[in-house]
């Protein structure tokens, strides 16, 4: 009986932890269905539409990566609530389409997940909350410190900067930022 209760100790953990990523999981897949919703009805209506009534944050763009199949709706702000459910468009950083640097970031582990497989020249388009389309070219990546981005949100260029966590598959977080820089090449919609 004594070497029982290690092992049902050790079970219940392991329960514990798998049931925790799968919620993790869950969650990200649910809220980008409903955010999905009220990105279609900010598009119709012309109203920032928030996904579920006492949201703090409301959908402002989605970011696509056709080549791989890849799509994300990104959230006003980039606090780890909204991170949670999407990636998010950082304060203070441009609008898509606008002079200087739309910046988004999101989780290595669900939202962004994606972007191991983007390669540079991949496009990336990028529709706003307002319905205007962007396209980008995917034109070099890089690893920095979290507080040492080296990305100049006062640029005269139209840029886009994709965020996440480094390395891809650690399982702790750490100080380094995977960075995906693209450069704006056409507009539609």
């Amino acid at each position: 009986m004594p070497r029982l209760i290690p092992s049902l100790a050790l079970a219940l953990l392991g329960a514990l932890l798998f049931g925790q990523g799968v919620y993790i999981h869950a969650k990200a897949w649910l809220a980008q269905a409903l955010l999905e919703r009220a990105f279609a009805e900010s598009i119709r209506s012309g109203r920032p539409t928030k996904p579920w009534s006492w949201a703090d944050t409301w959908p402002v763009a989605r970011i696509e990566v056709k080549r791989i199949g890849a799509s994300a709706i990104a959230l006003a702000g980039s606090s780890g609530q909204a991170l949670a459910f999407g990636p998010g468009h950082l304060e203070r950083t441009a609008e898509a389409g606008e002079r200087g640097v739309a910046v988004y970031a999101a989780h290595r582990d669900t939202h962004f997940r994606f972007l191991r497989d983007v390669v540079v020249g991949d496009e990336i388009d990028v529709t706003r909350g307002d319905g205007r389309q962007f396209r980008y070219r995917a034109d070099h990546s890089s690893v920095v410190r979290f507080d040492a981005s080296g990305i100049d949100p006062a640029t005269q260029g139209h840029e886009l900067a994709l965020s996440t966590c480094w390395p891809f598959d650690a399982l702790t977080p750490g100080p380094e930022r995977y960075v995906l820089h693209a450069t704006l090449i056409g507009t539609g919609g």
